[in-house]
C-alpha cells in the first residue's frame, strides 16, 4: 500500500482540493450548450435537461455505497483509477451522436464522481483533526463552489466558438492531468480499513437517519442546493430564449451565481463560531422575503438584471445555509468518515437531483415569476423545517 508521504503532504491535499470541484464541472460547464445541444440532438428541452438530472441522480444514489467500499479497500487507488476513467467517459461523451449514449455516460460519469468526491472528503478527515479538520472541512466546500463558478463561464465562451463537444474534450483533459499527478504525489490515507459487510452498513445508515440533528441537515442540505440547480436548469432557456442573449450571457450569469454561492460558504465559514440555528434561521427568513419581492417586482418589471439581482441574494443565503450544515453533517462521525461522508452526500444529492428537476417539470420555468415559485416552494420548506427545530429541539448540540 503506497501510503502518503509526510513530504507530499501539501501536493496531496492541493491535488484533494483541485479533485472536490469536479463534479462542479461535470455538471455546469455545458449549461450554456444545453438549448444547442437540444438542437443538435434534435430533442426538447427536458430531454437535454435530463442528463443532469441522471448525472446526480447516479452520482448521489453511488455515495451509498461508494463510502463503505472506500473504507474496506481504501481511497487511493479507487479514487485515481476513477479519474483515468472519467478521462475516457468525457471523451466518449464528446464524440457520440445518440442522446442514449450521453445518457449513458452521464450515469458512469455520476458514479465515478462518488468515487473521486467521496475519497477526498474521507481524505481531510483522516489527515486532519480537530478544529483544523474543521477548518478544511469548509474551505473544502468554498472550494468545492469554484466548479460552479467557473465552469458556466469557461462553458460559455467554448460553446460560442468551438462547440458543445468542446466542453467535454476539456473535462477529459483536466480530469487526466490530475489523475496523473494524483498517482505520482498522493497516496492511502486510511488508517484502518473496515471489512465490506453489507449488515453492518444498513446498521450506519439507520443510526445515522435516526440521528435527528443529521437527518434535518441532510434535507437542508438538498433544498439548498436544489435552489442552485433549479436555476442551472432553468436559466439558460429563460436568458438565451425569452430575453434574447448569448451563451456567452448564460456564462456571465452562471458566475455571478456561483459568486454568490462562494460568498456564501465565505460568511458561513466566518460566522463558524456563531450560535449555529439562530444564524441559519435569520438567512432563511431573509432569503424567502427576497423570494417574494422577486415575485412581486416581476409582476411589472423582468429583464436580466432583476434576475440576476435576486437570484443573486437567494443563492448567497442558500450557500450560507449549505456551508454550515454540510459542514456539520459531514463531521458527525468521524469513525465512520466513508459511509457517513458518501451517506450524506448521497440523499443530499437525490434531494437536489428530484426536487429541481421535479420543480422544473411542474413549472416549466420560462420566465422570471416561474422561477421565483419554483425557489418560494423549496425556500419555505426550508423555513418550516428550522421552524421546526426550534419547536421540537431537535438540534440540542447546536441550538
Amino acid at each position: 500500500m503506497k501510503a502518503v508521504q509526510e513530504k507530499n503532504r501539501v501536493i496531496a491535499t492541493l491535488l484533494a482540493f483541485a479533485v472536490i470541484p469536479m463534479s462542479g464541472l461535470a455538471t455546469d460547464i455545458y449549461l450554456p450548450s444545453m438549448p444547442y445541444m437540444a438542437k443538435y440532438f434534435g430533442q426538447a428541452e427536458n430531454s437535454i435537461q435530463l442528463t443532469l438530472s441522471l448525472y446526480l441522480g447516479s452520482y448521489a444514489i453511488a455515495q451509498f455505497f461508494v463510502g463503505s467500499i472506500l473504507d474496506a479497500f481504501g481511497r487511493y487507488k479507487l479514487s485515481t483509477l476513477s479519474l483515468f476513467l472519467f478521462m475516457v467517459s468525457f471523451w466518449i461523451t464528446a464524440i457520440s451522436t445518440d442522446i442514449y449514449m450521453i445518457y449513458a455516460m452521464r450515469v458512469v460519469q455520476g458514479i465515478l464522481s462518488a468515487f473521486a468526491i467521496v475519497a477526498k472528503r474521507a481524505f481531510f478527515v483522516d489527515v486532519y483533526e480537530g478544529e483544523e479538520r474543521r477548518q478544511y472541512l469548509s474551505l473544502m466546500t468554498i472550494v468545492w463552489s469554484a466548479g460552479p463558478i467557473v465552469a458556466p463561464f469557461i462553458g460559455g465562451y467554448l460553446q460560442e466558438h468551438f462547440g458543445w463537444q468542446s466542453n467535454f474534450y476539456l473535462l477529459a483533459v483536466y480530469s487526466g492531468v490530475i489523475g496523473v499527478l494524483e498517482f505520482l504525489f498522493s497516496g492511502e490515507t486510511i488508517r484502518k480499513k473496515t471489512a465490506f459487510n453489507g449488515r453492518n452498513l444498513l446498521g450506519n445508515f439507520k443510526e445515522m437517519i435516526a440521528t435527528p440533528d443529521f437527518f434535518l441537515g441532510l434535507l437542508v442540505v438538498g433544498l439548498s442546493y436544489g435552489m442552485i440547480f433549479l436555476f442551472n436548469l432553468s436559466a439558460p432557456f429563460i436568458i438565451e430564449h425569452q430575453l434574447g442573449y448569448t451563451p456567452v450571457t448564460v456564462g456571465y450569469a452562471s458566475l455571478i451565481m456561483g459568486i454568490a454561492w462562494m460568498l456564501g460558504g465565505f460568511l458561513g465559514r466566518a460566522l463558524m463560531n456563531k450560535p449555529f440555528l439562530p444564524k441559519i434561521q435569520l438567512a432563511s427568513l431573509l432569503q424567502t422575503t427576497l423570494i417574494l419581492a422577486m415575485y412581486i417586482s416581476s409582476q411589472w418589471l423582468q429583464n436580466l438584471y432583476t434576475l440576476l439581482v435576486f437570484a443573486f441574494f437567494i443563492h448567497l443565503a442558500a450557500g450560507f445555509t449549505f456551508n454550515n450544515y454540510f459542514t456539520y453533517c459531514l463531521s458527525r462521525f468521524p469513525k465512520i468518515a466513508g459511509v457517513s461522508g458518501g451517506f450524506t452526500g448521497g440523499v443530499a444529492f437525490i434531494l437536489t437531483s428530484g426536487l429541481s428537476y421535479g420543480v422544473v417539470n411542474m413549472l416549466h420555468p420560462a420566465t422570471q415569476p416561474d422561477l421565483a415559485l419554483g425557489y418560494f416552494s423549496m425556500g419555505t420548506f426550508v423555513m418550516l423545517l428550522l421552524t421546526t427545530v426550534r419547536i421540537g429541539k431537535l438540534h440540542p448540540s447546536v441550538s
